[in-house]
């Protein structure tokens, strides 16, 4: 009885504390871009008011060359990026007030085009994955946001049935578990999930994979979702435009397909590829965005974890890539990579569905989309 009134105040907190950020509060944004040494310079950010789904004006946060994937760290002071080139490099910023960015430092990723960043949530490790290569490697959070020397790297190995895509091995992401006690690398070029033990207190990574877990041959599995009820992992496949849901066994870290379903409506014509992933706070509903149909895929996610297709939502913006869910979950904001641009579309608290609003704020080559915290009353 105790621990019902426990469960129920930490709702009726969270509760109220939405409430409060809905009337009270902007949320900072953060932009990834693809750079080109001219009108786009690097991490963009703007503010989202979390009560009438305005955007801010669009800033320059740092100047840095094709930061195309972001992560902040658990209490917002400090933002990570993955900069995509021959050489990869993983970079960390001290976020200001008013969302400006100041470099910390910088490290080889340990391999090419380096895609994708991810801190643990007790923000004491950064991971990172390197697609040229196929390998990811893991950097300590120093006490001042910045990373210190790299304590883990994995080379990954094998193939796919798609000879121009699949040659080798891309780590497309690399993601821990909500405690840390398991590392998931999604590889498009095996269609693996690899899934690996990690030691977050020394930032070490037993490079003995657990296991893995299959997307269908072909499909080239790019980002994660993780349920935040911890017992399901959605994976978008990047070829295939499918979703390959997952039942996750917390003690083993081990991944059991129990579904793969399209993001493509049954006779669609065939889309160009899928981009980012999430799942609303609540957890009733997943997103994923289709580039070259240009949509967002709506599901509802049963008590079982599997889905169940509602629409395809048209994403307002021209190949939409990275997208975010605001910290209220009414809104969600996406980047169009080809059209330059990010739009703000309003999530039914009801059904999940997706409604287009009548804001957008340029911005070059945006490909990802993260919030940071609120920042404060108006």
């Amino acid at each position: 009885m105790r621990m019902c009134s426990i469960i129920g105040g930490v709702l009726l907190t969270i509760m109220l504390t939405n409430v409060n950020l809905a009337h009270s509060a902007q949320a900072r944004i953060f932009l990834g871009t693809y750079t080109n040494g001219r009108d786009i310079k690097g991490i963009y950010t703007c503010t989202l008011d979390l009560a009438t789904g305005k955007l801010g004006p669009v800033e320059l946060a740092a100047e840095e060359v094709n930061p195309s994937y972001l992560a902040i760290s658990p209490n917002g002071k400090f933002l990570y990026s993955a900069d995509e080139g021959p050489h990869g490099r993983v970079t960390s910023f001290r976020v200001e007030p008013g969302g400006a960015l100041t470099k910390l430092n910088e490290h080889d990723a340990g391999g090419s085009a380096t895609c994708h960043v991810w801190v643990d949530s007790a923000g004491r490790n950064l991971m990172a994955a390197n697609y040229g290569t196929g390998s990811f490697s893991s950097f300590p959070i120093l006490p001042d946001g910045s990373l210190g020397n790299r304590t883990a790297f994995v080379q990954l190995s094998g193939s796919g049935p798609n000879t121009s895509r699949q040659a080798g091995p891309h780590a497309h992401s690399v993601y821990t578990d909500a405690v840390s006690r398991f590392v998931y690398c999604c590889d498009l070029g095996t269609d693996n999930i690899w899934i690996y033990k990690d030691d977050a207190e020394h930032g070490a990574i037993d490079v003995a994979s657990v296991g893995t877990a299959k997307a269908p041959p072909g499909a080239g599995p790019r980002h994660l979702a993780f349920h935040p009820n911890g017992r399901f992992v959605y994976v978008n496949n990047e070829m295939g435009l499918t979703v390959s849901v997952f039942k996750r066994d917390a003690n083993s870290g081990a991944l059991s397909p129990i579904q793969v379903i399209s993001t493509l409506p049954e006779g669609t014509a065939h889309a160009a590829s899928t981009a980012e992933i999430a799942i609303h706070l609540s957890g009733k509903w997943l997103y994923v965005s289709n580039r070259g149909e240009d949509t967002i895929a709506t599901y509802a996610i049963g008590r079982d974890g599997k889905l169940t297709w509602i629409e395809n939502a048209k994403a307002v913006v021209v190949m939409p890539r990275g997208f975010a869910i605001d910290p209220t979950g009414r809104w969600l904001v996406a980047g169009g990579q080809n059209d330059n641009r990010i739009a703000v579309l309003e999530i039914d608290r009801k059904t999940g569905r997706l409604s287009p609003t009548d804001q957008s704020e340029a911005v070059g080559s945006p490909v990802c989309v993260i919030f940071g915290q609120a920042t404060g009353k108006r």
